[in-house]
């Protein structure tokens, strides 16, 4: 059994609050129901994590030895109320945000939102579905694809300019979603990359949340398997043709071919990237080993709320240990999309 050293927590600050609406995604999809199942529960449409949680998390994370926090992965980051404490205390503590924005900046400019992210932050993830504005909109519904890249030129000229002042560097990354619809351009989205000096090109394969999305799985069938290899190839000869301004090759991660068994289940030597290495904690305080969909991940036990239950008392739960020990044995960890070949696996 691997050891345990959680070097980045996410906190799913404002799930339910977004701009946009991608048709991958569990909660804001125009095929999902989850917003309308949610009021049905609670009485409620949002949820938003307390401001007074936030200092307390930071506070325990110090405590671990976290080197990143994470705002909200679901809905919009930028739009909750509250996310410049994140910037405040990533300075008081000494930890670094890790930012995913779907890079249309609400509340501010782009260039005033970079001001305030650029000097604390590891690595901002744009999410980006599409090299033409045809693929990107039609995925990200609600995007002006021409305003997210000039957003894109936007923040990266006051991260570059920071650098040169600083020493600091803050990676840009674009973030994909892996889906037979999109990834055709991939060879086009890692020359975009390079011309506007991002520096990383990561994502993963679709969770198929709904009947409707499933077929654009590249693990849907064989035939989507044997295209995505392809792409896989023509990727990294676009990555070793387009590079940065500086000469440098965009950095890829998570790409690379499927085996056909992956159809049914990953292959058993596949790592969990997260096991061990980080947290999740929601806007209602639950605390997850994970980032899989929480209709799935609800199998693999419970881990307590956050703030009744610290940080340290999860990991060191029986809970947490049996998992870290058997999770290849769970359905949803046998068919998880974030698996990865131990070569792939971060060393952290």
């Amino acid at each position: 059994m691997r050891n345990i050293n959680i070097w980045r927590i996410t906190l799913d600050t404002n799930p339910e609050d977004c701009n946009l609406k991608c048709i991958m995604c569990e909660e804001h999809s125009p095929y999902s129901n989850f917003i309308e199942e949610l009021y049905r529960r609670t009485g409620k449409r949002r949820r938003r994590m307390p401001k007074e949680w936030i200092r307390e998390i930071f506070i325990q994370a110090k405590a671990l030895g976290v080197k990143e926090i994470i705002p909200s992965t679901m809905g919009e980051p930028l739009i909750y109320k509250h996310i410049e404490l994140f910037f405040q205390y990533a300075k008081e503590f000494d930890i670094l945000i890790n930012l995913t924005t779907n890079g249309t900046f609400p509340r501010k400019s782009a260039t005033e939102w970079a001001k305030i992210i650029v000097p604390v932050t590891s690595d901002t993830k744009i999410s980006l579905n599409g090299a033409t504005k045809e693929t990107a909109e039609k995925i990200m519904t609600k995007l002006n694809f021409e305003k997210q890249i000039a957003n894109v030129k936007a923040f990266i000229a006051v991260r570059n300019q920071h650098f040169q002042k600083t020493g600091f560097y803050s990676r840009v990354t674009f973030q994909l979603t892996f889906m037979t619809n999109n990834m055709h351009e991939l060879p086009e989205i890692v020359k975009l990359a390079a011309s506007l000096d991002v520096d990383r090109i990561k994502g993963h394969h679709l969770w198929a949340h709904f009947e409707e999305i499933k077929p654009l799985s590249f693990k849907y069938s064989l035939e989507n398997i044997k295209r995505w290899n392809e792409i896989v190839e023509k990727t990294y000869e676009a990555a070793e043709k387009y590079r940065k301004p500086n000469g440098k090759k965009i950095l890829l991660e998570n790409i690379y071919p499927l085996q056909e068994t992956e159809i049914k289940e990953v292959p058993e030597h596949y790592e969990c990237p997260f096991l061990g290495r980080e947290l999740w904690i929601s806007a209602e305080g639950k605390i997850s080993p994970c980032c899989a969909p929480d209709n799935l991940r609800q199998q693999l036990g419970d881990f307590g709320y956050f703030p009744q239950t610290s940080l340290i008392d999860v990991i060191r739960s029986k809970a947490y240990q049996s998992l870290m020990k058997n999770y290849k044995k769970y359905p949803v960890c046998k068919q998880c999309n974030m698996r990865v070949p131990p070569e792939k696996l971060n060393k952290r």
